[in-house]
Order: C-alpha cells, then sequence, then structure tokens
C-alpha cells in the first residue's frame, strides 16, 4: 500500500500581526475534511529563524552552510508537494517567503505547489510571481488557487469586521477543492516520476 501523499501548508508571513494563521487553519480543517486521502501539515516561517541567503551558492551546487537551512532543507524533503499561505506585500510575496525560497533548492524540484493568497486582489499578484520562482526552482506550479480578496477578505481581517472563516467558506470552498485535486493528482505523478 503506498503512504499517502504529505502536504506542506506554508505560513508565508512572519509578522506578529499576520493575518495568516487565520485562512492557514480553516485551509488545514477543509483539506482534513475533503481530502482526507493526503495528509497535512503547518510549516510556520517564524519556527526556522532563516538567516538572509547568503550561501556560496543553491544547494543545488553547494551544500548549505547555515544550520538552520540545512533543518529547513531537511522537513522541506519530507514532502510530496506544498501549499503557500501567502499575503501580497507591494505586489509580490513577502520577503520571508522569497528568503525561504532561496534558502533550498533540491527539495522543492519536482513536486506540485498551490497557493491560498489573501489582500485586496486575494493576492493574484504575488501568486502570479509565486508561480514564476517555482518554475525555476522546478516545482510544479498547478492552475487553481484560493483567492480571499475584496469584501470577503475585509470580513475576515481584523481591520474590518474580524469575522471567522466560516462566514466566506461558501465563497472558496469551490476553488479549495480544485486546488486540492490538483495538488492530488499532480502530487501522485512527480512522485511516481521521482519514484
Amino acid at each position: 500500500m503506498t503512504q499517502p501523499l504529505k502536504i506542506a501548508l506554508i505560513l508565508s508571513s512572519t509578522r506578529p500581526t499576520r493575518l495568516a494563521d487565520k485562512p492557514a487553519q480553516w485551509f488545514l480543517e477543509f483539506a482534513q475534511k475533503n481530502r482526507p486521502d493526503m495528509s497535512y501539515e503547518l510549516l510556520d516561517l517564524r519556527d526556522f529563524d532563516l538567516p538572509f541567503f547568503d550561501e556560496v551558492a543553491s544547494n543545488a551546487w553547494a551544500p548549505s552552510q547555515s544550520a538552520a537551512a540545512v533543518a529547513w532543507q531537511k522537513k522541506l524533503a519530507e514532502f510530496d508537494g506544498y501549499i503557500f499561505v501567502t499575503a501580497e506585500y507591494n505586489h509580490s510575496i513577502t520577503g520571508a517567503l522569497k528568503n525561504a525560497l532561496d534558502q533550498s533548492y533540491v527539495e522543492w524540484a519536482k513536486k506540485p505547489m498551490g497557493a491560498v493568497g489573501y489582500g485586496g486582489v486575494g493576492a493574484a499578484r504575488a501568486i502570479e510571481h509565486l508561480r514564476a520562482i517555482a518554475v525555476e526552482l522546478q516545482m510544479v506550479p498547478v492552475r487553481n488557487a484560493v483567492h480571499i480578496g475584496g469584501g470577503d477578505f475585509m470580513a475576515i481581517s481584523p481591520m474590518g469586521q474580524d469575522a471567522p472563516m466560516s462566514e466566506i467558506e461558501g465563497h472558496l470552498a469551490g476553488s479549495a477543492k480544485a486546488l486540492l485535486d490538483d495538488i492530488a493528482w499532480w502530487g501522485a505523478a512527480t512522485k511516481a516520476a521521482r519514484g
């Protein structure tokens, strides 16, 4: 019997006032309920204390010297795919996420990635930028994503109504299911190919 795909849900903001925890926890519970054929783990960039990338090269070319980077790489290696929970900062991803992406290469390669984005336009621009970075890291960006924007963003944000995610789940369920289906298909395909 094959092991279920193991998917990391990566919280991409480290700010004390971040919103990431709310959509990340909602998506984790949604995924566990709707796609129990995969296993999930939240990875919080706050827990890894990564230095700014200053290695001699990517770990595709030279072993990383930073103990924190090596710990991050070892953790990433456990997974068959990644879903990033990301804000949009100035039309892009967070600096913390870009640094975390740069700290590894080998472990990302040939695995699917998707995103749950939040912000004024549902982090659409950040997710597009993230997909471009993922291609360079040899990940497989999937088509579907969850975009929490506009009125839905203000409904759950502390800057707005600070409502629970259940208030907007009906608007997000279709895209969340499609994202999980994409990750499952590409996760199985890439795992078989890597094997």
